[in-house]
């Protein structure tokens, strides 16, 4: 009977010990997962630093002046003071999180849907006659006027492999995977898988160096033919290469005269010019004296 007994108190020992172990462990893996810290930011706007995976904040007072200008522009006959006085106690308001990268942002949106969930949160009664019309008003008002930027400061940027150096080779024994040979294999360019191809070698190309004029003798050095000379000339016949005997097309010559010399003027020309200024003056020296008459 006594070896009864202590063997059920051994056995309610091991089970409470064994219980404790558990609840133990299990506050050990909670408090693990929960390793991600809340950062707090005092505005709803600007810059904010956290680690990558933090969850950011802001707090009540950070929008309270903005709570309280959605709930009077609602038109709800809102107790606006009251509702500003309700969201300024609440400590935290979660908007978002540090992405995991140099860095990210909280638009003004999710910011005012988290607003508008804390204000409903604290079932406050100065949200006027209609109370879903008042927190849309809130949460437009807070959205227009919010947005914030985070840093994540322990953020380190990948390095890459310097050029020339090849990639890390997978399996051991200097094979590559699944047998595969290790040797790297070349990319165009010269690269050998590292993304990097050796510098190009430009010194061959022709240049022009600017300001350097050329003289003439060397470009038309003397006793050389000019640009144009020496192309061929075509006489009547239309044949080329003909020499000094090459003539215009055609034969022009002059009209036979009439034996007068030329340029002179004949003595019947000249009486009948002076008959006619004759004749003109008496009519013009006659008409003149019938008009004074």
């Amino acid at each position: 009977m006594r070896k009864t007994t202590i063997w059920q108190t051994t056995r309610k020992a091991l089970t409470v010990t064994a219980l404790a172990t558990m609840v133990t462990g299990g506050a050990l893996l909670s408090a693990g997962t929960a390793s991600a810290a809340t950062t707090l930011a005092n505005a709803c706007s600007g810059t904010v630093n956290g680690g990558m995976g933090d969850t950011v904040a802001i707090t009540g007072t950070s929008v309270k002046e903005l709570v309280r200008a959605g709930a009077r522009e609602a038109g709800t006959l809102a107790l606006y003071d009251v509702a500003a006085n309700d969201i300024a106690k609440v400590n935290t308001i979660n908007v978002g999180a540090v992405p995991n990268a140099a860095g990210g942002s909280v638009d003004g949106k999710a910011i005012g849907a988290a607003v508008r969930q804390a204000v409903k949160d604290t079932k406050s009664w100065g949200l006027g006659l209609n109370p879903e019309k008042t927190l849309n008003s809130i949460e437009h008002k807070v959205a227009g006027s919010c947005g914030l930027t985070t840093v994540a400061t322990n953020y380190v940027a990948p390095t890459l492999p310097s050029p020339g150096t090849t990639a890390p080779q997978q399996g051991g024994n200097g094979g590559g995977t699944n047998g595969l040979p290790s040797s790297p294999s070349l990319l165009p360019g010269g690269s050998n898988g590292t993304g990097y191809a050796p510098p190009r070698d430009y010194g061959n190309l022709p240049v022009a160096q600017p300001g350097v004029a050329v003289a003439p003798g060397v470009r038309y050095p003397a006793n050389s033919p000019l640009p144009g000379e020496g192309a061929p000339q075509y006489g009547t016949d239309g044949q080329a290469g003909q020499g000094p005997d090459v003539r215009n097309a055609g034969n022009a010559e002059a009209l036979a005269t009439d034996g007068m010399p030329g340029g002179d003027v004949q003595l019947p020309m000249l009486l009948a010019v002076l008959v006619l200024a004759g004749v003109t003056a008496a009519l013009v020296r006659t008409w003149v004296l019938r008009r004074v008459s």
